[in-house]
């Protein structure tokens, strides 16, 4: 896979020094999520994966509202997609356009680097979803959250029902589906859904990008396994948890990057990774 930075039409993205800001770019309408949006999420974190240089990942979102999750006109759009004279074929195909969305966003938590969400205004519907298979969120004060499909008459289909309840309390995440309700920034971190609340989204972009660059300044294999056995152990045993993270080091364990760490901390300065 080519290292250059792919050109999209619904994203913008900068690398600078091992962080890959990765920005919604469709402010006019809230940077809801339409089928060319979808796929270029694919397409962005597939390539911040793929690339040696992308040491941590921040994604966030351009005008007033971080996402105003799945654009309705898309979704009004699915059914003449998937149509058929077969019922039964019809669904089938409905099925596998809902599990390639699903994987569009798992892109994003099949990504071996780390993504910080940095959300503000809007986020809501799918952009939960969204935010969900990041490995942080911060946000700023002025941000709201509500799952919003039931206001729609569906399910939630994308990941939040199975993502959601492990960031935050079973009820919470229960009563958040059922009610659609808004969850504000003050509540967003007293429930744990997001790590940190900054003033405004201008301080919201400073502090989450200094946050990144401290991580990026970190051994590279060292995180992007910390984030494997993270991930791992969210959906394992302990027991098998235990047993993967041994057989993992006994490749890994013995790299430059511990030999460099342990150089700079003799030498009394700051170790320098290869990507």
């Amino acid at each position: 896979m080519s290292t250059a930075i792919p050109e999209l039409t619904t994203m913008a993205i900068v690398l600078n020094e091992g962080l890959a800001e990765i920005t919604l770019n469709r402010p006019e309408r809230s940077n809801a999520i339409n089928q060319a949006m979808w796929q270029e999420l694919r397409m962005a974190f597939s390539w911040a994966d793929e690339n040696d240089e992308v040491r941590v990942v921040m994604l966030s979102g351009a005008g007033r509202n971080f996402c105003a999750g799945i654009d309705l006109a898309m979704l009004a759009g699915v059914a003449e997609r998937v149509a058929h004279r077969d019922p039964a074929r019809g669904r089938e195909a409905l099925r596998r356009v809902i599990l390639d969305l699903q994987d569009c966003l798992s892109t994003i938590e099949r990504c071996r680097k780390p993504v910080l969400a940095a959300i503000h205004g809007a986020c809501i519907g799918g952009a939960i979803d969204l935010v969900s298979c990041c490995d942080m969120r911060y946000a700023a004060a002025d941000v709201h959250f509500a799952v919003r499909e039931i206001d729609v008459g569906m399910t939630a289909d994308v990941g939040t029902l199975q993502r959601l309840p492990r960031l935050v309390a079973d009820g919470i995440a229960r009563e958040m589906a059922y009610t659609g309700r808004k969850v504000d920034g003050f509540e967003a971190k007293l429930i744990g859904l997001i790590n940190q609340l900054f003033e405004t989204p201008e301080t919201l972009l400073d502090g989450v990008r200094e946050i990144a660059r401290t991580i990026a300044a970190k051994s590279p294999l060292a995180i992007r396994g910390s984030k494997e056995m993270l991930n791992y152990g969210r959906d394992h045993s302990v027991a098998d948890g235990l047993n993967y993270v041994a057989t993992w080091n006994a490749s890994m364990l013995t790299s430059s990057d511990l030999e460099e760490a342990m150089t700079a901390m003799r030498e009394k300065r700051p170790p320098s990774f290869s990507d």
